[in-house]
């Protein structure tokens, strides 16, 4: 049976949803030959299919499966069991906002210090979690979870090249910003926090928790605080001329609780998903179509673009924010001077 991808009312109960049919599928699947308890591993998937209503919960009848005798069930639940904790702080209000740059974030931070054994398991219980979401949501929505080669592991580094836009497109969706037909009393708000993870790099998630005291004038410039995940603080800069008529016009109107920069219309902050619907709105309004539309793509674009003028690798991972290296190196991928070079090594040869 395939259910909605947001099946819940919240991002916390619906990746509890997710992980419960998921090892209910597993328990179903894996070896039985050591089960010793058949009566209580029954009641175990009895219960998963039920639902549980607390982490602590599933974890209790992931705990039980392993003592009726499915040991390996571990090998599965345990980075799902950090997964959670992880994603839920982070505070996305959509599964659609999760990609594989955030799981290579969460691997390297909740796999540090641990044996590259153990560290592949993670790997493949993420692959495996998100494969069978991509299965079994009626949304049809893939995440297309690889972390191919994931520099975590000794001797290897890179993982799945992420979507963006090229200059030429870039151009021509902030045209369609200042176009698009927003409602009147957003119009402003809209254009100006999505020009502002555009031009800085900054989660979404980060742009809707942003406050008016954040944003720090310094001559033709604003200086941007950030507090980004693990509450690690970053200074970003965008040139006040890239949003400033949509930022005066927007703090006309705001009626924000809390110090809040952007908010809804109750005052309340704004959810990523709903940033994301814009920003897939406007990507279709001027014909541009990638394999993600989703907000977080802007982040990537940055990224690119950041690199490919900078040649500097460590100036990219300032600047988003990475917790590791290995996580900016993705983007060295998209040196075209470098693979250039690379493709007329053999140009001499006669």
């Amino acid at each position: 049976m395939k259910y909605p991808l947001d099946f819940k009312d919240s991002f916390e109960d619906t990746l509890r949803f997710w992980i419960e049919r998921y090892i209910r599928f597993k328990l179903t699947s894996l070896s039985n030959r050591q089960v010793k308890d058949p009566q209580k591993l029954s009641q175990v998937i009895q219960q998963l299919t039920i639902g549980t209503s607390s982490l602590k919960e599933l974890s209790q009848l992931a705990k039980e499966a392993r003592n009726a005798g499915l040991i390996g069930i571990n090998t599965y639940y345990k980075p799902l069991e950090k997964l959670y904790d992880y994603l839920n702080a982070l505070g996305p209000a959509s599964l659609k906002e999760i990609d594989e740059e955030t799981l290579v974030d969460f691997l390297t931070s909740a796999t540090a210090g641990l044996s590259d054994a153990t560290k592949k398991n993670y790997r493949i219980a993420l692959i495996n979690f998100f494969g069978y979401i991509d299965k079994n949501n009626e949304d049809k929505h893939l995440f297309d979870i690889e972390l191919k080669n994931w520099g975590g592991l000794r001797g290897k580094a890179g993982q799945k090249l992420p979507v963006y836009l090229s200059e030429e497109e870039i151009a021509t969706f902030l045209e369609a910003i200042d176009t698009y037909p927003f409602r009147s009393d957003v119009a402003a708000r809209n254009r100006a926090i999505i020009k502002t993870i555009l031009f800085t790099g900054i989660r979404v998630s980060e742009a809707i928790h942003l406050t008016t005291k954040d944003m720090i004038p310094q001559g033709d410039v604003y200086l941007i605080k950030i507090v980004g995940k693990g509450n690690k603080s970053r200074v970003v800069m965008i040139k006040s001329e890239k949003i400033q008529k949509d930022l005066d016009e927007w703090l006309q109107k705001r009626k924000c609780q809390e110090g809040l920069l952007f908010c809804n219309n109750k005052g309340g902050a704004l959810t990523q998903a709903y940033i994301s619907k814009m920003v897939e709105k406007i990507l279709l309004s001027c014909g541009i179509r990638k394999e993600k539309n989703g907000a977080h793509m802007l982040r990537h674009t940055f990224a690119t673009l950041l690199y490919n003028k900078s040649k500097d690798l460590v100036l990219v991972q300032e600047a988003l924010g990475h917790a590791s290296l290995d996580t900016s190196r993705i983007y060295t991928h998209f040196d075209k001077e470098r693979l250039l070079q690379a493709a007329s090594i053999m140009d001499d040869i006669k």
